[in-house]
């Protein structure tokens, strides 16, 4: 049985070493204790028989030899220090180096791994000792393998050395169980505890991953590899939800990674249009209106209804071309046309209903008359060019009633409205009926 033997995997994955000096015991086990050595981590060997050995672990790099180990004795006089290596050909221990005069200890150090037995003597007593030593190592590498715009896949390897020993009592092959761990993070979160994972959903900036390759004996290595983004997250956002028609809403690009000129706007014909085609045609319907290419754009809606949007970001690389969708997550409403006139009104100059206002929502032409009791036209206002009850009201005075005749007040009594118009949805809207003049309330 070879003692370099050594261990090889395909996978990876990274540890932050932490040199402690972990002890561990073995339950009913007896173990000598007079070989001593600041060791990265020391256990016990497994032997048929009640006594046990230590087992001094050493990290370092690959071909290094860390390994030290010191006797120490309470005998006095001039001692003798004969240090032996275990032959695993043979089965026996062999010369080594000896000391004498060598103290009250004795360290001997650059071991290579294997079993090292001391016999102190100071010519009428002797003293003997066992202890094995094991120079750790991790050689670890990770690559990017493939990248496309699904996944990526981390993959990386790592070297690492088998401990086998034997059991001095019988002869039998045992083996250091190093309880080798893997671990892919991503700054301070874990996101992979194999050594190959394939990674979906990529994220759309370049971003560091660790590969930590790490063991129960406080050895271990990292390494960083780095992820060139080739994907893009479309998002945007709407400057109004809702509103009346002409509707002017701007569309802000949000989208993250994406190539500047590759957006795609694609406008969807209005909710209802799109349901009739597909009626008429048993399901098959373009419910694209059109689409646009500009990296953020204002668009106005002309006419009432229900209207979805969806933006396509692309990242263009050398070898791919990545590309990304959302959808509006909720559907603008341009409001319905419509007109609405009061049934009275009171111009007293007190500043509260002063005026005979026409109400009306997404109209593009209309035309206000008034008459008295006996059919004579009093008032009259109309446009073909409405964008806006609030706006005509504050700007176009014409659009209302004060109340006044000519120069005159009018007399309080009945008079008849008629209102005729039409809505940016083309559809005919009018309104007729009496109104109320009060001067006193």
């Amino acid at each position: 049985m070879r003692m370099d033997r050594i261990f090889k995997s395909k996978y990876f994955f990274t540890c932050k070493i932490v040199a402690l000096l972990i002890v561990f015991s073995v339950s009913g086990l007896s173990v000598q204790a007079q070989i001593s050595a600041n060791a990265d981590a020391v256990t016990a060997t497994q032997y048929s028989g009640s006594v046990q050995d230590q087992i001094f672990i050493f990290c370092g790099n690959k071909g290094e030899t860390k390994a030290k180990l010191q006797a120490s004795t309470a005998l006095t006089g001039t001692i003798n220090y004969e240090w032996q290596k275990y032959n695993t050909t043979s089965g026996s221990f062999e010369f080594y180096l000896s000391q004498n005069d060598g103290g009250s200890s004795h360290s001997i150090s650059s071991l290579e791994d294997g079993a090292y037995r001391v016999k102190i003597s100071n010519g009428t007593e002797t003293e003997t000792y066992t202890a094995w030593v094991f120079n750790n190592y991790y050689e670890v590498t990770a690559t990017i393998t493939e990248s496309n715009c699904e996944y990526f896949q981390l993959e990386g390897t790592f070297e690492s050395p088998v401990f086998n020993y034997f059991d001095l009592n019988t002869g039998q092959a045992l083996s250091v169980n190093k309880e080798i761990e893997i671990e892919w993070k991503q700054g301070n979160s874990s996101v992979s505890k194999i050594l190959s994972p394939r990674m979906y959903d990529p994220p759309t900036k370049d971003t560091r991953y660790t590969l930590n390759v790490f063991d129960k004996l406080n050895c271990g290595e990292k390494v960083d590899v780095d992820y060139t983004s080739i994907v893009t997250k479309a998002d945007f956002s709407i400057s109004k939800e809702s509103g009346e028609a002409p509707l002017d809403v701007s569309f802000t690009n949000e989208s993250e990674n994406g190539t500047p000129g590759k957006y795609e706007w694609f406008f969807f014909k209005e909710a209802n249009i799109i349901k009739e085609e597909a009626l008429k045609n048993q399901g098959k319907v373009d419910s694209i209106d059109f689409i646009a290419y500009n990296d953020e754009l204002t668009y106005t809606y002309e006419k009432s209804g229900t209207y979805m949007v969806k933006l396509v970001a692309k990242h263009i690389s050398e070898l791919h071309t990545c590309t990304d969708t959302v959808y509006l997550p909720d559907p603008i409403e341009v409001d319905t046309s419509f007109v609405k006139a009061p049934n009275f009104f009171t111009p007293n100059g007190d500043g509260s209903n002063d005026q005979f206002i026409v109400k009306f929502w997404s109209v593009k032409s209309i035309k206000i008359t008034i008459f008295n009791r006996w059919g004579k036209r009093i008032h009259q206002w109309e446009s073909s060019n409405v964008e806006g009850f609030e706006n005509t009201v504050n700007t176009i005075t014409e659009s209302v009633w004060d109340g006044r005749i000519g120069n005159q007040m009018a007399n309080p009594g009945v008079y008849y409205y008629v209102v005729e118009a039409r809505g940016r949805d083309d559809k005919k809207r009018w309104s007729h009926g009496f109104v109320h003049l009060f001067r006193d309330k």
